[in-house]
């Protein structure tokens, strides 16, 4: 099989965990209630941890190739927080629109689904890249893709339904931004060859975003909360989300 088969078979298979969210379905609406402050927590663990954990760093490796250590911490560093203030900006322009127009979904679900648009993308150009490199490495990729992003969809499932979008339709959108896995690992098969270093100017922009949403959306959700047992429950779930970014990173050889 050509490369470029493998690769859109791999990140469309990667792309089939966004219906992770699914095993909800079999939930009432009362039980997901209770649990979806705990999705939200782990959406939030999983988005600081991947930012910091995984895009930054690899952000500053490559980033080093091309301009030199201390160029590239200032290069990377202020390309975060361009990105945090384009979803700054995203936000302010999407919360004006639902504003005006009594929207009953929040602007985060919205944000939420963007941000997971351009992770997936970044996903497929990794994929791509390790593919590139020879079958047996485009496999490592692959797993080590798909592990860190079980718990990345389950929260960003809860996120959506927590956010107002009912069930079945939180689950179409997810797949919808899941699939650009398969656009991104194409693009790559095509460009990475000729201009390799071009995704590195958006993973800090990306891990921008990821930390925008956390700290400015679903953080302060969790603050909301009034009951003990489920503010317990919730942070809990968000140093999970950490401790699982790190293990993705480490356990795999930071192949992600």
């Amino acid at each position: 099989m050509s490369t470029l088969l493998w690769i859109i078979l791999a990140t469309f298979l990667v792309s089939l965990i966004a219906f992770v969210g699914a095993l909800t379905l079999a939930l009432s609406p009362k039980t997901l209630k209770k649990i979806l402050l705990a999705l939200v927590g782990l959406a939030a663990g999983t988005l600081i941890g991947g930012a910091f954990l995984h895009l930054i760093p690899e952000a500053l490796t490559e980033m080093e190739d091309i301009l030199g250590t201390s160029s590239a911490q200032d290069t990377v560093m202020l390309m975060v927080i361009v990105g945090f203030v384009i979803f700054f900006i995203l936000e302010k322009v999407l919360w004006r629109h639902c504003h005006e127009d009594n929207c009953k979904i929040h602007t985060f679900a919205y944000l939420n689904l963007f941000g997971d648009g351009i992770h997936n993308f970044l996903d497929g150009l990794i994929i791509a890249a390790g593919f590139l490199a020879g079958v047996e490495i485009g496999f490592i990729t692959t797993l080590a893709v798909a592990l860190h992003e079980i718990p990345q969809e389950i929260g960003d499932f809860g996120v959506l339904v927590h956010g107002g979008i009912r069930r079945k339709k939180a689950l179409m959108f997810n797949f919808i931004t899941a699939i650009t896995a398969v656009a991104g690992g194409i693009l790559g098969y095509f460009l990475i060859p000729h201009i390799g270093n071009f995704e590195v100017y958006i993973l800090p922009i990306a891990a921008g975003g990821f930390l925008y949403i956390a700290a400015a959306d679903l953080i302060p959700e969790l603050h909301k909360e009034k009951r003990t047992s489920r503010t317990v429950l919730a942070f809990s779930m968000f140093l999970v989300g950490i401790l699982m970014m790190w293990a993705m990173k480490y356990l795999l050889g930071g192949v992600v």
